[in-house]
């Protein structure tokens, strides 16, 4: 037979009620003095959102912790290592491209303002007297450069279709830009003990603006557009020792930067997904980590009299525009990137470097300097700094008017 069960009640004990325990509180005299020392506080850990969940503040607790990260690096290869090992789908951006008005989008992209006409000479103390210029010894070297590829050579057949330009123009630059670097190192120094690369790939990783995820997992979130950019410029001179400015690093340009309203798929952008690189033509160990001037070639189907053909004459300054913005943009942020500077930790000087594009025919000079790299929706709220971009138009016979 079952045990029978009871409830015992046990009588309430002398206390007090809740709603006396709150005015005695309310009415208990303030404790002052050594008192309110000895009085043990109670410590929490901060309320923060989960580093896996879907809000703002989780978000903004993950790249908070992201760029921890990179401000705690002990080198510039770690932070370099850091800045680049999330692989996301990116625009990648072609230096020489067909896009209409590209060069207004680059505009965007890079936060470059382009000017036209060439900057003026940075002030600097009059150095010692130089020997004068020869004109005739640097023009006899460019005809010896142009007998040696089309007369001395003599090479049988065509070259392949749409590749005249790389098979003859190309050499023809590698022996022209080693003979006058040859020719004017008496009156610059700093060229007899530059490095002189060919065909050395430059590329540049950073982000730029924002956008919702269309589809996939992430859908719905907001994210970083992310842009790439991969150049390979015929030739490059590197220097072991920074140019001088052109203009203070908050010299304030009176023109805006072109808005774009709608995405880069417009036009057009494609994106890709493989390894980001920040790469300036030499390891971050190699001495010569800042660049002078960066020459360019144009391929043959960006020739001027196919664009004619094609009724878009006023494209053609456009592709060399596209073309120097482009890439003396990615080798400027690159060098930057080397001395430990990234969107987070802004340039404290410019960085210069001078551009010459040619078909083969027509050269335009180009001036570059790199005033920030705040570029993310975040840093860039209240950055007053911009990209500057001086340009020529394209000439046949021309002098350079910069500090080659």
């Amino acid at each position: 037979m079952a045990a029978a069960r009871y409830w015992r009640l046990v009588p309430r004990g002398p206390g007090l009620s809740l709603h006396t325990a709150a005015a005695a509180a309310v009415t208990a005299p303030e404790m002052i003095g050594p008192a309110v020392a000895a009085a043990p506080v109670a410590r929490y850990p901060p309320i923060v959102a989960s580093l896996k969940a879907k809000s703002k503040a989780a978000r903004q607790r993950r790249v908070e912790r992201w760029q921890a990260m990179v401000h705690a690096a002990e080198s510039v290869d770690e932070k370099l290592r850091i800045l680049t090992k999330m692989q996301f789908m990116k625009y990648v951006v072609y230096p020489q491209t067909f896009a209409l008005n590209a060069d207004r989008w680059y505009q965007g992209f890079t936060k470059t303002v382009f000017l036209s006409g060439l900057p003026p000479p940075p002030a600097e103390p009059a150095p010692a007297p130089a020997p004068a210029l020869d004109l005739a010894a640097l023009r006899a070297a460019a005809c010896d450069c142009l007998l040696q590829e089309h007369f001395f050579l003599r090479r049988k057949g065509r070259p392949p279709l749409y590749r005249e330009y790389e098979t003859i123009g190309s050499p023809f630059l590698d022996q022209l830009v080693a003979a006058l670097m040859g020719l004017l190192s008496a009156h610059n120094p700093a060229l007899a003990a530059a490095a002189l690369d060919c065909k050395r790939p430059v590329h540049f990783y950073w982000l730029r603006g924002e956008e919702i995820i269309p589809c996939g997992h992430r859908k719905g979130r907001v994210d970083a557009l992310r842009y790439q950019i991969n150049d390979k410029p015929n030739n490059q001179i590197r220097m072991s020792k920074q140019l001088p400015e052109f203009v203070p690093l908050d010299y304030s340009v009176p023109i805006e930067i072109p808005v774009m309203n709608c995405k880069p798929d417009k036009l057009p952008l494609f994106k890709r997904q493989y390894e980001n690189t920040i790469f300036i033509g030499s390891k971050t160990a190699d001495p010569y980590c800042y660049g002078h001037t960066q020459f360019h070639l144009l391929p043959d189907k960006f020739k001027r009299e196919r664009l004619l053909k094609k009724n878009c004459a006023d494209q053609i300054e456009v592709v060399f525009r596209a073309n120097a913005i482009a890439s003396l943009f990615a080798w400027t942020g690159a060098q930057a990137m080397y001395q430990g500077f990234w969107s987070e930790a802004d340039v404290t000087r410019p960085f210069v470097s001078q551009g010459v594009v040619t078909d083969g025919k027509y050269f335009s000079f180009f001036c570059y300097q790199l005033n920030t790299l705040a570029l993310t929706t975040q840093a860039d709220k209240n950055n007053p700094r911009k990209n500057i971009c001086w340009g020529t138009q394209r000439r046949r016979d021309t002098d350079t008017g910069g500090r080659a």
